[in-house]
């Protein structure tokens, strides 16, 4: 049952943190489309890691500095949406998973075009490229 009510605080926090982070002045974060992919709390609520990815050709060092800097804020803004005993304190930790996935997909997409057979190769030459050895099963 314990698990249960974390994952629908960790639910909880993902959808606020999102919801906050469009509030912030600071020019490192302001401008910058930041997703929060998920927020993992201590089974006390004393601590949450916040995972997230920025979209765009922006610093990850610089905004993750920018998020540090407005935890703070953050953390009282949380307090005053979601109902708990203790708001936990904030770990922002750069989620590069999108960024990968993206990069892996493009590489399939590489690989199919190389594939990709050409309009103009005849099927009679993949024929003659046939071993007649492999007719009797490789005995």
């Amino acid at each position: 049952m314990a698990q249960y009510r974390q994952d629908k605080i960790n639910d909880r926090l993902t959808q606020e943190m999102a919801e906050i982070l469009r509030e912030i002045k600071d020019p490192r974060i302001n401008g910058v489309f930041i997703s929060v992919t998920g927020v993992e709390c201590t089974p006390d609520f004393k601590y949450a890691k916040v995972y997230y990815s920025i979209l765009g050709d922006h610093d990850p060092k610089e905004v993750a500095a920018g998020l540090k800097s407005a935890s703070g804020f953050i953390r009282h803004e949380l307090a005053q949406r979601v109902n708990l005993r203790i708001t936990p304190e904030l770990r922002f930790v750069y989620d590069e998973s999108l960024e990968r996935g993206d990069r892996i997909s493009r590489l399939f997409k590489a690989i199919e075009e190389k594939e990709k057979p050409s309009d103009d190769t005849d099927d009679s030459e993949e024929i003659e490229d046939f071993d007649e050895s492999d007719e009797d099963g490789g005995l």
